[in-house]
């Protein structure tokens, strides 16, 4: 067992009622700092698509990882994952705690297990992703890497071409980069996760847009629209502006837009708490359609991994 650093992970499917708890439980500890790892969070402009914080909210807690680069760039978790740990290291040598807040999977692990990530190699993959037949793909990644390609199914195209990636790009196996995203180490951050039935979630999922919308959603992407060489590629495929985008590029209506974003990000809800619930550190609370009823529960997780040399 790793002593615990007294920082809090927060995690949970999307509009489950994560910032709000984590907001809360700011308030009840004083001096208490926030840090998202949201991957679209850190984007400027995009505040209102990703339910990133309003200024108020910063004013009054201090929230890390927001707003770093424009949507014009590429952000990816390697970047992430480095400042985060300045963020982290900061905050811990000045005795200030955190809780880490955001519902994406693999920024939250990058930071909790300190994952060792591969570069990246965008021509390279260009070049990989120009092979149409994937099984041919699968075979020559099992002469380069048997033990990366024994670990993936020869259909999944994503993977495949990741692992060629890294494994022409860096010249060393994918699979030689750490444990992998399947095994659960000790680690010294404590972790709940806000779980909801899904009934509500969906309901959850659907306001959240008309309320978005209402406070200028539409606009935001509008703007986003209009950026010189538009937003980067991954900007762009964030939940709800990529739907909206296709609305201002003529390929479907307004109401067409909008459903089609409720449907995607009800499947992003799903395969988030699967990509969770597979971690067995993770303490769940079951949440109903007032999260703050389980900022108590939280506070106590919280309490409970405080650092005993920390405590006056």
């Amino acid at each position: 067992m790793l002593e615990p650093n007294g920082h809090l992970v927060v995690v949970g499917a999307t509009a489950s009622g994560k910032s709000v708890v984590a907001l809360e439980v700011a308030r009840h500890r004083p001096g208490t700092e926030l840090v998202s790892m949201d991957s679209m969070a850190v984007y400027r402009g995009m505040d209102v698509g990703t339910a990133s914080p309003t200024a108020s909210q910063r004013t009054e807690v201090p929230h890390h990882l927001v707003d770093l680069v424009d949507p014009t760039e590429e952000f990816s978790v390697s970047r992430f994952q480095r400042a985060a740990r300045r963020v982290i290291a900061d905050l811990s040598g000045r005795h200030i705690r955190a809780v880490l807040v955001g519902g994406t999977g693999l920024h939250v692990r990058s930071v909790v297990d300190n994952l060792e990530i591969p570069g990246r190699w965008d021509d390279l993959r260009d070049r990989i992703e120009a092979e149409s037949d994937t099984a041919a793909l699968h075979r020559r990644l099992a002469e380069l890497d048997p033990v990366a390609a024994g670990r993936m199914e020869p259909s999944n195209r994503r993977r495949i071409v990741r692992a060629l990636e890294v494994t022409l790009g860096s010249g060393r196996p994918f699979s030689s980069f750490g444990p992998g995203l399947s095994s659960y180490p000790p680690t010294p951050f404590a972790q709940i996760g806000l779980s909801l039935n899904r009934q509500l979630l969906d309901r959850r999922i659907a306001e959240r847009y008309e309320r978005q919308l209402d406070e200028g959603f539409l606009d935001e992407v509008r703007a986003l629209a209009a950026l010189p060489g538009g937003p980067s590629r991954s900007a762009s495929q964030a939940l709800g502006y990529r739907e909206l985008l296709a609305y201002l590029a003529g390929k479907c209506t307004l109401a067409e837009a909008v459903a089609d974003a409720v449907v995607a990000t009800r499947r992003f809800a799903r395969r988030q708490e699967r990509w969770f619930r597979r971690d067995p550190r993770i303490e769940w609370i079951e949440v109903d359609d007032n999260p703050l009823a389980a900022v108590q529960e939280v506070l106590d997780r919280f309490d409970a991994c405080s650092p005993q040399q920390w405590i006056p």
